[in-house]
């Protein structure tokens, strides 16, 4: 979701910020719903990282290392969006400079990469539990996972680096902005749409596949009975696999929207600048541009909900992850009240319904 584009804020005849700001209500999209994701993104992924990377919960469980390496990576987004957003949302100068405009291109992509690919690794993972369980122990292991996210890490890196030859300080404008002799040439768009569309589009369908193939291996054993399942079949198997699916088709809602409003951009065009404000408002070029700027602003606010909102799914799927919250959040003085309470109210009516049987026998 890298919204950095080479039209600067400022050219020598009028202030392009200033322009969309008067034409468009995008500014006022960003401004309004975006802080409401960091409220909730950054403290929700530290504490979703701490609770799948600790060590009770990380033991023998592969899985906490993708969720909590994708926690990870949403945090360190959520920073550079920070920043991003101060720039083009609200038009402060942050990472304008010759070595810190390249570094926060290059560094800025990394973890958007990463969360597609660490989504997919999991769900892998998931699809060779439930559809070859006899292959688990030896694909589905803690220690492969590191392995995993440590080569998927070093492969965004990879995939980013362009971006750090792409980008420049431009004197002229004063502003961060691609290279003359890339704006001239098409390496820059190929290998945009390159990465971008496999690693948001293809990424993500592909994760769709092997849910779907998960999905199915579960109904099948589920309609075999009970004893189909085996040890698999346990509550907190089930659990972790509704989590991760969860995850999966989130992620795969929010990515796929802006990956096609991507790949839809040339079929609406920046407009002719040198018309006049009516002609401008009145111009069915720059109204198709004005009205996909706006669609693209909510996609990408809707895209940017991947990396604040994992944490209410882990709460609302994951029975290890909501007692691990509680015991964190709430205190322990109130747990032990409700545990009270609870026991109490299960006394009473065990104790009832003892005595309307007619019989003597008590509850410990």
């Amino acid at each position: 979701m890298n919204g950095t584009g080479s039209v600067t804020n400022r050219t020598e005849d009028f202030d392009i910020f200033k322009f969309y700001e008067t034409h468009s209500n995008i500014f006022l999209i960003d401004r309004i719903v975006t802080p409401l994701f960091y409220v909730i993104g950054f403290p929700a992924n530290p504490l979703s990282a701490y609770i799948w990377l600790n060590r009770k919960t990380r033991t023998n469980n592969s899985s906490a290392i993708y969720l909590g390496a994708l926690s990870i990576s949403h945090v360190i987004f959520l920073l550079f969006h920070v920043l991003q957003e101060l720039r083009y949302a609200w038009n402060i100068t942050t990472y304008d400079g010759y070595i810190s405009c390249q570094i926060f291109n290059m560094f800025f992509l990394i973890p958007q990469y990463l969360a597609p690919l660490l989504v997919l690794s999991f769900t892998v993972e998931r699809y060779i539990a439930i559809c070859h369980p006899f292959a688990k122990g030896r694909y589905c292991t803690v220690r492969r996972a590191v392995l995993v996210v440590a080569v998927l890490l070093a492969l965004c890196v990879l995939i980013s680096c362009p971006q750090a030859y792409f980008w420049t300080y431009d004197e002229n404008f004063q502003a961060c902005n691609h290279r003359r002799e890339v704006q001239e040439s098409s390496v820059h768009e190929l290998w945009t749409w390159f990465s971008e569309l496999t690693i948001f589009g293809v990424a993500p369908l592909a994760a769709l596949v092997f849910n779907v193939l998960v999905i199915r291996e579960i109904r099948s054993l589920t309609s075999s009975g009970p004893a189909a399942l085996g040890g698999g079949g346990g509550g907190g198997s089930q659990a972790s696999t509704v989590t991760l699916l969860s995850v999966s088709f989130y992620l795969i809602c929010t990515w796929l929207p802006y990956t096609i409003g991507f790949s839809l951009s040339k079929r609406y065009p920046i407009g002719d600048f040198s018309l006049s404000q009516e002609k401008i408002d009145a111009d069915p070029t720059w109204q198709r541009h004005f009205n996909y700027m706006l669609i693209m602003a909510v996609i990408k606010e809707v895209t940017l909900s991947n990396s604040a909102c994992y944490f209410f799914i882990y709460y609302a799927t994951g029975k290890h992850f909501r007692q691990s919250t509680h015991a964190l959040l709430v205190p322990s003085r109130c747990i032990r009240i409700r545990t009270r309470n609870h026991q109490s109210k299960a006394y009473v009516a065990v104790s009832k319904s003892n005595h309307n049987n007619g019989t003597n026998a008590t509850f410990v």
